[in-house]
């Protein structure tokens, strides 16, 4: 697993490609190895993650009959659909690069992806944080989630076209490809899963 260095050193790496300057590769390990070692990223987003399954599971009691409750159960499903937010997405953006025949490019935009998606991940939790230890700050929560949703996209988009070229619709639909569905799959899996909160 990266240590906190490591994973500052990859941050780095991505705040450089953010900025378009090309010597952020060089803090990235973007090798198929690399790609694999990124998935730790999920590991380092389990806290803010965590914050998030809270404040999921008292909305979802909130929603539900006084006697209802929740234990373990609850918790491994609501993992089940975190991982097929870390998973799903790179399956098609692989299917995608093959199609057009950048398959060379899967690796760097999933190390990529991954590591970006921690400090969202923690940032998400902020806001999640904000709205439950500050009365009255869930309509400046949503504006900020907006604000990080752009801020998200514009630096993923400017990372793909980093790694991809300056191909403005296929660096938009990888950009789509790798956000999109996970808002796909959260609603429908939690729906699916019975951990949605009825109304």
């Amino acid at each position: 697993m990266p240590n906190f260095r490591e994973v500052q050193y990859y941050l780095s790496g991505l705040w450089l490609l953010i900025r378009m300057d090309a010597r952020g590769f060089q803090y990235l390990d973007i090798s198929d190895r690399g790609m694999l070692r990124s998935f730790w990223a999920i590991l380092w987003s389990l806290p803010s993650i965590g914050i998030f399954w809270l404040r999921w599971q008292q909305a979802y009691l909130t929603a539900m009959p006084p006697e209802t409750s929740t234990g373990l159960a609850f918790f491994l499903r609501l993992a089940l659909v975190e991982a097929a937010n870390w998973l799903i997405p790179p399956i098609f953006v692989g299917v995608l690069l093959l199609a057009f025949r950048f398959g060379d490019k899967f690796a760097p935009i999933v190390v990529t992806a991954n590591w970006l998606f921690v400090p969202a991940n923690y940032l998400n939790a902020l806001l999640v944080a904000m709205t439950v230890f500050i009365p009255g700050s869930k309509e400046l929560a949503a504006l900020l989630s907006l604000a990080l949703t752009m801020a998200i996209i514009f630096s993923l988009a400017r990372i793909l076209r980093m790694i991809c070229g300056t191909h403005p619709l296929f660096v938009g639909t990888l950009t789509l490809m790798l956000l999109i569905p996970n808002l796909l799959l959260t609603d429908f899996l939690q729906r699916f899963l019975g951990v949605y909160p009825p109304g």
